[in-house]
This record gives structure tokens, C-alpha cells and sequence, in this order.
């Protein structure tokens, strides 16, 4: 479990970069949308050797099988890597991403309580939903200051 935490710390890291990164890479080139693809090809060219590395390219094989709502997630991961590339550079980075993880802590506590997607059920009880408050109170003080 300490292994996923500390790679689930660095993923986390990885946003905000993901942001400022994407936000001037937009403003540099002019178009945020544009920024958005290339984003994505390099994503595409990372992740694509990775699973050639690994030998999990057979995988893709199951594909066509699979339920086509999953493929959502492709929409989702385009829609916050545009907006994030579009909005952070007038709303500021830190403020883009407060946003962005209190919507996390929303949306996921909301997934576990219904068991959406296949999640484990983890139904919010008083104590839990209070720590979701204390996290987002913590986010928000942070950007106060």
C-alpha cells in the first residue's frame, strides 16, 4: 500500500507540471487547443512504448470487446488537459488545480458511495465526509494566502 500511496504522491506532483507545462506551451505556440495535441501525441508516444516495453500490446487485442462507455475516459483526459491548458494561464495555476482537486474529492467520494465503475463500495459516513471537508478546506486555505 505505501508503494501506490507514494505513486499516487508523485502522480499528484505531476498535475500542477502537467498545467503550467500545457498552459505555456499554449500560450507559446498561441493556441491551447493545438497545445492539447500535442500533449496527447506525446502522451500517446509515452504510454505506446511503455506497453511495448512491458509486452502488454497483446492486450489491445480486447479492445473491441470492451464496453464502449469506458472509452469516456479518453474524453474526460481531453477535456482536462484542454481546459487546464486553456484556463490556468488567466486563473492561475494554483487556483486551476484547487478547483480541479476539489472535484476529485467530490467525484470520487461520490464513485466509491455508489460503487460506480466497478470501485469498491466505500459508502460516505459522517467521519469520512468530514475528512473530504478538512481536505477541501486545507486545498482552499492554501490558495488564500
Amino acid at each position: 500500500m505505501t508503494t501506490y500511496a507514494l505513486i499516487m504522491l508523485a502522480a499528484g506532483i505531476g498535475i500542477p507540471i502537467l498545467a503550467a507545462l500545457s498552459a505555456a506551451l499554449g500560450q507559446f505556440i498561441g493556441s491551447p487547443l493545438a497545445a492539447g495535441v500535442v500533449v496527447f501525441v506525446v502522451g500517446l508516444l509515452v504510454s505506446g512504448t511503455v506497453v511495448l516495453i512491458t509486452g502488454e500490446a497483446t492486450h489491445l487485442a480486447k479492445l473491441a470487446s470492451a464496453p464502449k462507455h469506458l472509452f469516456l475516459a479518453g474524453a474526460f483526459m481531453a477535456f482536462y488537459a484542454i481546459t487546464i491548458t486553456f484556463i490556468a494561464p488567466k486563473f492561475g495555476v494554483g487556483n486551476a488545480v484547487f478547483f480541479v482537486l476539489l472535484g476529485q474529492l467530490i467525484s470520487a467520494a461520490l464513485i466509491d458511495h455508489f460503487g460506480l465503475f466497478g470501485a469498491s463500495l466505500s459508502p460516505i459516513s459522517l467521519t469520512r465526509a468530514a475528512g473530504i471537508g478538512v481536505m477541501a478546506v486545507g486545498v482552499w486555505l492554501t490558495q488564500i494566502a
